[in-house]
């Protein structure tokens, strides 16, 4: 970390503790909805309190079957997200962050669904994937100290 600033490389998505393999951009979006209190007395002005929280992840990555030596993958490929998430309907648990210990690694983890998945297979150039993950229930978040 140079001037306080984070290598975004340095954060990952990790499904069930396994990191998603050669990805190349990752979101995660924590929201709050509120809830209208909007009244008569409200002087024509939109009013609101807080609501119900949710969260969401996304991950795009390289799409391939085996790595550049010729072995097996040992992190989660777009295959093993596939069967093991969505064709069987499957709650896992969730990581965005580093699964680091030095102070001030910074993790979100919550339970999620696999909510949708997308290969792209462009014309002489790397094929990619993207994911999208729906929380259900709470995250948290946990700062190594």
């Amino acid at each position: 970390m140079a001037n306080g600033q984070l290598n975004g490389t340095d954060l990952g998505v990790y499904i069930a503790g396994t990191l998603v393999a050669y990805s190349t951009n990752a979101t995660i979006n924590i929201n709050q909805s509120p809830r209208s209190t909007t009244n008569k007395e409200s002087g024509g002005w939109e009013e609101n309190m807080e609501g119900l929280r949710n969260w969401d992840v996304s991950v795009d990555a390289l799409y391939a079957w085996l790595d550049p030596d010729g072995n097996a993958i040992s992190n989660e490929t777009l295959s093993e997200i596939f069967t093991g998430y969505m064709y069987s309907r499957t709650k896992f648990e969730l990581t965005f962050g580093t699964t680091g210990s030095t102070s001030g690694d910074t993790k979100y983890v919550g339970d999620a669904w696999l909510t949708s998945i997308s290969l792209t297979a462009p014309l002489e150039d790397t094929a990619t994937f993207s994911a999208s993950f729906q929380g259900t229930g709470s995250l948290t978040q946990t700062i190594a100290p």
